[in-house]
């Protein structure tokens, strides 16, 4: 080893970590000149090798040695830069780190390495240490706190990276000591960066129909760092935030969702990253219109003026016409029918009657008529005298006496006289009969128009007991009405005290009705409702529909199982009325409801009426929704169709004012409408981003029984609310059908994707399917727009034997590029299930108890407002204050909200929270209330 040392481990050997560390600890670093000290530190898996030229990495084997004579020649060690004694036992912490780079082309990279408090740093890279001179050192002391501050840079060249072969990525790491210890720092990698010419598919040009959607497919050349993809419309840059008809996917492709005319051009993928940009070949999108023809124009005149000719006409393809390549309009745009004119026929005169006998004046007469021929097509009249006079001779003149003519003559005119009179008066009566019968129709046609007004009973006609509103006997006003169903004729006497149940049995499943009774004749309700100008798309039939007579103590009508109700609270008619109340559901497709851009119905089309009627506070209208109920994601609105069949917009959410004639409540599945006019609702809402979505209702139907070896799974897509279940259920009723598992709610996000539908993991041995293939799908508008009712698609089975009745599979749903759900079936096909509920109401007496106990403000808060806090429904304290009686509202509100699962004993407990003695008042009899 030269220069005195001596290797080995003599008596007095001095090891040299204990040296060197006793020189550390004390805040000295070593710098040598010509001295030839050869000695090896081991630290941690790093070794440092001090020569005559510095300081050199060890990469050999670790042993140990010990230093003798520590000084050679006439040069010994010099001491610099002590370490303050407070930041001695400190590691080294980095400053800065280096990063992954990228060589670009042949230009070197640096990668630099800053410590504190660090008496030495080197780079090692791929596992070995750079060797000394290709560091870049800068040595420097931090002022704030007077440590040692060391800086080391290297370059690392493209060919240094192509060296290691074999090895997924070139790699350095630093490591810095300080007098404890060593630290070290992150890897950084290097990698050459390039990007290949040829991209591995580019797109191709369409022909596309208008409106139709666009799939431009792209997959960028292979690079490193991997390439960034955009596109580009005759050489413009397409941005999808601008113009959100084009939607870029994750894996590069372009989406065009509705073909535009503007959208016709030449489409550029376009990949870049820091060492090229790529351009693909461009793929020409022409969009086209297939041509449509317009409609016919009238027949031409014929073409002859008398006799046999022609007649035309024509149309053009311009409904719309084509353009770019579209095809044109197929068949004729003439027609040519044959067509007879029929020729004009001068009159002529008939031959002369006879003359007549001379009469009393002494003249006979005789006439003659335009008939042979008639005059016809445009012929001339017959010209000249049809009739003539001729004076008699006085031997053929008639001698008779006046005055019995006279006589005659009289007495035929009084007998005329008394027979115009007499039929006069038949006439006088039948019309009044007719107009009597014709009260109900003029009574119905006047809400359209003037109102609702109420008109006297005859109580000598019972077939008149249709009118819709009737002026009652209300001379016992202290009774209590509990709407027992009675004959329509009933009403005119007084209202008799009934102590039975508050909700007494229907005639039939099909409607819920309380305070108030049905018709004598539902079917001649429903007809006179729909022979009437606004109501001509009600539905007849009474599964869908639910209708009942009410006065002033109000009440419900309910569509069962449809989650649909309408609430009327008492004094919402006014005392000394009676009305017929109906509520029925709409058909989506009948209702034909505009809905632009991103709009979507998510309620059923709900109508209630007849409109017209004086209402003198709100009414509760309530039906389900399907929106997910986060209103920052959506624009809804409360929409009303006008007498004139248009829809208009009532009420945005959110921004309700109190005075107004319509307030609404959205609560996770159900919409609360307070509205003070009776007609034809629904809820629309527009979404505001992608974050939207729509809950949907999977329901799984299969046959109830099974004789062959195929086997059907239908599988239903809808909106998630009750009428829609209720429909569906109906329907395979119908079709045989039985539920094979429990419903399962999806949230359909408004992302333009369509919806897939697929089966596996089935026991192939017994169960094969016959579905060609991999999966079905439902496009997106089809589900999105909420305007078809019932969107679903069948899978059919087919099992090896008749014996095999366990089906045990796997059904996936999800959305394309979005969240997914998937189910495992297990069960007997040749085994069944089904099952449905009741209702709850305030009683009018207790009702009236309580409101007049909080209506008035208390002191210490004890009032109306501490009842909306305790129900929770203080959000909507504006409103209620708005109301002659807040009290009423919120009981309202709160009877809607738990109309099926509520009882008497839950406002009770709350009225005792608030400090009412009133709450003993719930335990009235049946008979009181």
């Amino acid at each position: 080893m030269g220069c005195g040392t001596a290797v080995g481990k003599p008596d007095k050997a001095i090891p040299l970590r204990s040296f060197l560390l006793g020189l550390l600890t004390r805040g000295l670093t070593l710098s040598y000149t010509h001295t030839h000290i050869v000695f090896l530190w081991g630290v941690e898996d790093s070794s440092i090798c001090l020569f005559q030229d510095g300081i050199r990495p060890y990469s050999g084997a670790l042993e140990p040695i010990f230093l003798t004579t520590v000084f050679c020649g006439e040069h010994a060690a010099t001491v610099t830069h002590p370490l303050p004694a407070a930041f001695s036992d400190l590691l080294p912490h980095f400053l800065v780190e280096p990063d992954d780079v990228y060589i670009v082309k042949n230009k070197p990279v640096t990668l630099t390495c800053r410590s504190t408090p660090a008496t030495q740093i080197y780079f090692k890279c791929n596992g070995e240490w750079v060797h000394q001179d290709q560091h870049l050192i800068e040595r420097d002391v931090d002022p704030a706190t007077g440590l040692p501050v060391m800086q080391v840079k290297i370059d690392i060249s493209r060919q240094q990276v192509e060296k290691i072969f074999g090895l997924d990525d070139y790699w350095c790491q630093c490591v810095a000591w300080s007098t404890t210890g060593t630290q070290k720092s992150q890897k950084a990698y290097v990698r050459i960066a390039y990007l290949r010419k040829n991209f591995e598919e580019e797109p191709l040009g369409k022909e596309v129909a208008l409106d139709q959607e666009v799939l431009l497919r792209c997959h960028p050349p292979e690079g490193v760092p991997p390439a960034e993809v955009e596109w580009q419309r005759n050489e413009e840059l397409i941005d999808p935030k601008t113009d959100p008809n084009f939607f870029i996917t994750v894996d590069h492709n372009l989406i065009i969702k509705q073909a535009r005319l503007a959208d016709t051009g030449n489409y550029t993928c376009v990949a870049k990253n820091i060492v090229a940009r790529r351009k693909s070949s461009s793929a020409t999108v022409i969009v086209y219109v297939n041509g449509g023809w317009s409609t016919w124009a009238t027949w031409s005149a014929c073409s002859a003026v008398c006799g046999r000719g022609w007649q035309k006409r024509s149309r053009s393809c311009t409904n719309p016409t084509p353009l770019n390549g579209g095809t044109s309009c197929e068949g004729q745009s003439v027609q040519k029918s044959a067509c007879t004119a029929t020729c004009p026929v001068d009159g002529g005169w008939s031959e002369w009657s006879k003359w007549s006998p001379c009469g009393a004046d002494c003249t006979m007469w005789r006439s003659r008529e335009c008939t042979q021929p008639t005059p016809s097509t445009g012929g001339k009249e017959c010209q000249g005298l049809d009739l003539q006079s001729l004076n008699c001779t006085s031997e053929q003149c008639p001698q008779t006496a006046s005055g019995a003519e006279d006589v005659a003559l009289y007495v035929g005119i009084v007998a005329v006289a008394l027979c115009l009179t007499l039929l006069l008066i038949v006439l006088v009566l039948v019309y009044r009969r007719k107009k009597e019968g014709l009260d109900a129709d003029v009574a119905d046609s006047s809400i359209l128009t003037t109102g609702f007004q109420p008109m006297g009973i005859k109580p000598t006609k019972p077939e008149n007991s249709h009118l819709l509103t009737i002026q009652p006997d209300l001379t016992s006003t202290t009774t209590s009405y509990q709407g027992t169903l009675r004959s329509r004729h009933e009403v005119t006497g007084k209202f008799s005290v009934s102590n039975g149940p508050l909700l007494e049995p229907l005639p039939n499943g099909s409607h819920t009705l309380h305070n108030g009774k049905l018709p004598s004749d539902p079917n001649d309700f429903m007809n006179r409702l729909s022979s009437q100008t606004y109501f001509k798309t009600l539905p007849r039939d009474n599964v869908n529909t639910s209708y009942g007579t009410f006065n002033f103590l109000g009440g419900r009508l309910t569509l069962p199982n449809t989650g649909i109700s309408l609430l009327i609270p008492p004094e919402a008619i006014p005392r000394g009325k009676i009305y017929e109340i109906y509520l029925t559901i709409q058909k989506k497709e009948d209702m034909r409801l505009p809905l632009a851009g991103c709009q979507t119905l998510l309620s059923p089309v709900v109508s209630c009426g007849p409109p017209g009627v004086m209402l003198t506070r709100p009414v509760i209208l309530s039906m389900d929704h399907c929106s997910d109920a986060c209103l920052e994601n959506w624009t809804i609105r409360l929409k009303k169709q006008s007498y004139e069949g248009m829809w208009e917009d009532v009420l945005q959410l959110g921004e309700e004012v109190v005075s107004e004639p319509y307030y609404c409540q959205l609560e996770a599945e159900t919409c609360r409408v307070f509205t003070e006019q009776l007609g034809r609702f629904a809820l629309v809402g527009e979404s505001l981003s992608m974050a939207a979505s729509k809950r949907f209702k999977l329901l799984l139907f299969a046959p109830a029984y099974c004789s062959t070896l195929e086997y059907n799974i239908r599988v239903y897509c809808m909106d998630d609310t009750q009428d829609l279940l209720k429909e569906v259920m109906q329907m395979e009723r119908q079709l045989g059908g039985r539920l094979i598992d429990e419903p399962h709610v999806l949230l359909f996000k408004d992302s333009y994707h369509n919806l897939r539908l697929s089966i596996h993991d089935m026991p192939q041995a017994h169960w094969r399917s016959k579905l060609l293939a991999g999966y079905q799908e439902i496009p997106f508008y089809h589900i999105w727009s909420g305007s078809q009712r019932t969107l679903n698609c069948t899978f059919t089975l087919e099992r090896q034997s008749m014996s095999t009745c366990d089906l045990t599979c796997t059904l996936c749903v999800w959305q394309v590029e979005g969240e997914g759900q998937s189910f495992t079936l297990d069960f007997n096909i040749s085994k069944s299930l089904c099952s449905w509920n009741d209702a709850f109401q305030i009683p009018y007496l207790i009702r009236q108890k309580i409101c007049s106990s909080l209506d008035t403000p208390c002191p210490n808060g004890a009032d109306w407002r501490l009842l909306a806090q305790r129900l929770k429904l203080d959000r909507h304290m504006s409103f209620f204050a708005s109301k002659a009686s807040p009290t009423s509202v919120i009981l309202d509100l709160w009877e809607t909200q738990h109309f099926h699962s509520g009882n008497l004993n839950q406002l009770a407990a709350v009225m005792a929270e608030i400090g009412k003695q009133e709450a003993m008042i719930f335990l009235v009899s049946d008979g009181e209330c």
